[in-house]
């Protein structure tokens, strides 16, 4: 494994000083360049200069065996941990999932839900898992008519948890080590306690007024009645031992048996209407994987009620719509890009849930070439328009949140999952009984009544009915080159995720971005109404600040752009898969095709706008 930074060996190719007779001129350029590549890396400075850096060490890592790119550097370790014990990506992602759950119980648990694709390098079979929550059997479309906050706050907030049920049921198809196994770890850390890094306690310091009205929490992230500092440790010994009697009995200690019941117990009392039928008849989604054409390569995703999927495919299909090719490029390329991304969000609240709503129509649409290219013709280069231009009908979905994970294991087998629980520690209770952090994602319901911060009536797709999954903005992506593992992509952060991972993509697949310089380059983001460009603007954990540059502003001040600055945005993972026959590889016994799948040379890297890192074997 080669990690970044000087003094380490990069791509376990030898030092060049021992054996420079060995290597051709061209060999050497090229070694070099690689070096240049990953050792300094280009930012934005406070003085809003572009210079070359050091590279964060912590935020790549290079395997050829198997890597875990996660928002947190212990579960990133833990997932590979579980390669190294021979296991299938499967396995090293949920041991992921269960870790995020306890030192990230902020933004993912088993106490919310989430979605899943996991690609088969044998067989190249794609599955997407969805289990995302659902609304209890007592739910109704008028149940917050009278009480408004109570859809986002407090234990009547919650959706029936699918996060257990989609982890068992991937790792029932795909796993090769035990499931006791791969809670051990997060067992571990949630009795023995974890440390708590600078990006949690920011989210703890920004939940303050949540974590000191509930017992549950208070307990946890302010023990003595002052709230945890980073460098603290961190302690969730009820999630222990639920998270134990889950290993040793199943999923089914949660959905069937005395965890469960507990859990029930717990929010009932909270003022939540769940009940132990609702935990019995949740039901993981598991079908293809939806597979779409763009830009030369295939994307495999979520199909609805996921957004993610047909609205990345939506966006990069009108790109590609433009002539000559390089639509992307430049600033040109991000005002389309902008463009695009308005007319998307006007389409993509049609969508809700299928197995309720007939969107079979706005489904083809998004994922219609000819639409596409209706769309990219209302695109003019020299000017924006009103919000109307767009013709949305519906309040745009303003969900929150969520943690992202990759994994590519040493066959190639490959997984992307993004889980939530919704707002920072969902509904802001956490079950005294069982550890467990309740999600709020009812808030990602529309409701006939509700007043919209953009003034739009509720889309009627996104109703609440008994047993129905909301609206997502979640895209997990798994991307292939002719049918080679090119890449697994992702992001959390609500109604930015699908901008983002927008944007990672065309700054590595089209734009040739090298993969750190992909995921760090500044970003920009739109929500339809207000109709303002959101572009960042901010120094984040590792004191790095990342901010548009001045010349992309002005060109979209030009075109009549509102531009307003924010110190957020989507944190995304990324894993790259190199699929050329560089000189650098040559004759490397893990490089080539086995079996007729490729196995490069892999590169993760994690979101320095967040403390996380990947690892790799």
């Amino acid at each position: 494994m080669a990690r970044y930074g000087f003094g380490i060996p990069l791509l376990g190719y030898p030092a060049p000083a021992r054996n420079i007779t060995t290597l051709t001129r061209i060999q050497l350029g090229a070694a070099l360049m690689m070096i240049m590549a990953v050792a300094l890396v280009v930012v934005h400075n406070s003085n809003g200069k572009w210079e070359l850096r050091l590279n964060n060490q912590g935020d790549v890592v290079q395997s050829e065996k198997g890597v875990v790119a996660a928002d947190d550097g212990r579960c990133s370790e833990i997932g590979v941990s579980m390669l190294r014990e021979g296991g299938h990506a499967v396995d090293a992602g949920v041991a992921t999932a269960l870790c995020l759950g306890v030192v990230h119980s902020m933004s993912s648990g088993i106490g919310g839900g989430g979605f899943m694709i996991v690609r088969s390098s044998a067989d190249s079979r794609a599955e997407a898992f969805d289990c995302r929550e659902t609304a209890p059997s007592a739910a109704s479309q008028n149940m917050y008519e009278k009480n408004p906050a109570t859809k986002s706050k407090g234990a009547l907030s919650m959706g029936v948890p699918g996060e257990l049920a989609g982890l068992h049921a991937a790792w029932m198809k795909n796993g090769r080590l035990s499931w006791k196994i791969l809670f051990q770890p997060s067992i571990k850390l949630a009795r023995d306690g974890f440390v708590v890094t600078p990006y949690i306690r920011q989210g703890i310091k920004n939940s303050e007024a949540k974590i000191m009205a509930d017992p549950g929490l208070r307990r946890m992230f302010a023990p003595n009645g002052k709230l945890l500092e980073a460098g603290d440790t961190c302690y969730n010994v009820e999630l222990s031992r639920t998270l134990e009697a889950i290993a040793e009995q199943g999923p089914q200690a949660f959905y069937n048996g005395t965890i469960g019941e507990s859990f029930v117990r717990d929010v009932q009392e909270a003022g939540g209407i769940l009940t132990m039928e609702d935990l019995r008849q949740y039901r993981v989604q598991v079908q293809d994987a939806m597979n779409v054409n763009v830009m030369g390569y295939t994307v495999l995703g979520m199909p609805p009620p996921s957004s993610g999927t047909v609205g990345l495919a939506l966006v990069l299909n009108i790109l590609d719509s433009f002539e000559p090719s390089d639509a992307a490029k430049g600033p040109m390329g991000l005002h389309r890009l902008i463009e695009a991304l308005k007319h998307m969000f006007a389409v993509r609240m049609n969508l809700g849930d299928p197995n309720f709503s007939n969107i079979t129509e706005y489904v083809s649409d998004m994922l219609s070439l000819s639409y596409a290219k209706k769309l990219q013709q209302k695109i003019l280069d020299n000017t924006t328009f009103p919000a109307g231009y767009y013709l949305t009908k519906w309040s745009q979905l303003r969900d929150h949140g969520t943690s992202h994970f990759c994994v590519v294991d040493a066959d190639r087998n490959a997984v992307s999952m993004t889980t939530t629980v919704n707002y920072y520690f969902g509904a802001g209770i956490l079950s005294p009984s069982t550890g467990i952090v309740l999600n709020n994602e009812m808030d990602d319901f529309s409701t006939p009544t509700e007043m919209t911060p953009d003034k739009l009536p509720p889309a009627p797709s996104n109703f609440i009915e008994p047993n129905k999954r909301p609206l997502s903005s979640m895209t997990p992506i798994i991307i292939l080159k002719d049918n080679q593992l090119a890449g697994v992509a992702g992001a959390s952060g609500g109604l930015f995720i699908i901008p983002a991972v927008i944007q990672i993509f065309l700054n590595h697949f089209i734009l040739g971005m090298d993969p750190l310089a992909s995921v760090q380059h500044p970003r920009v983001y739109h929500k339809l109404i207000p109709n303002v460009v959101l572009y960042e603007n901010w120094t984040v954990i590792d004191g790095e600040h990342i901010e548009l540059s001045e010349d992309n502003k002005i060109f979209l001040e030009e075109r009549g752009h509102h531009l307003k600055a924010q110190a957020t945005g989507a944190i995304s993972q990324l894993v790259v898969h190199n699929l050329q026959n560089q000189l650098l590889n040559m004759g490397r016994k893990h490089t080539g095709f086995n079996s007729g799948v490729f196995h490069g040379l892999l590169t993760a890297v994690s979101d320095p706008r967040k403390d996380g890192q990947p690892a790799g074997l």
